[in-house]
């Protein structure tokens, strides 16, 4: 399914849209360049599971973990990371068994560790249109 988001709030809604069809062990792994609204859709999804906590991006920390909602939120940023020998040293397989939700920035880094039920997030600039997105989420009906 493809979106058109307009602004940064937008893009949040359409990450709670996301948050209340997921179960528990969910991952959601994104695509996109720097500055396409990762962090802003990975707030929406902690709104969405009910997280008060304030979402920041976890460039320096590789994974921030949201907890307090309907299911945890661990918010990983693989851009740092050299592959996904360097996810598994992190504790991926430990995240994966907490019940919570992976969502995962910079996930092509690290591709091959991700489960085969996957849910992938496509953030990109609409054409002609420099604030506005183009999100596909493939993997679950958002309608």
């Amino acid at each position: 399914m493809e979106f058109c988001t307009h602004s940064e709030a937008e893009t949040e809604i359409l990450g709670r849209r996301l948050a209340e069809r997921l179960r528990p062990g969910a991952v959601v792994a994104y695509r996109g360049d720097l500055g396409m609204g990762k962090t802003a859709f990975t707030r929406g999804l902690a709104q969405g599971l009910g997280c008060q906590a304030r979402v920041t991006s976890p460039t320096f920390t590789i994974v921030n973990e949201y907890e307090g909602g309907r299911l945890p939120l661990f918010h990983f940023d693989m851009y740092r990371l050299d592959g996904a020998e360097d996810l598994f040293d992190i504790g991926w397989d430990d995240y994966l068994d907490r019940g919570g939700v992976c969502a995962v920035e910079w996930s092509e880094r690290v591709a091959e560790a991700l489960p085969p039920e996957t849910l992938w997030v496509t953030l990109s600039r609409c054409p002609g249109h420099e604030n506005w997105r183009a999100v596909t989420v493939e993997g679950v009906d958002l309608t």
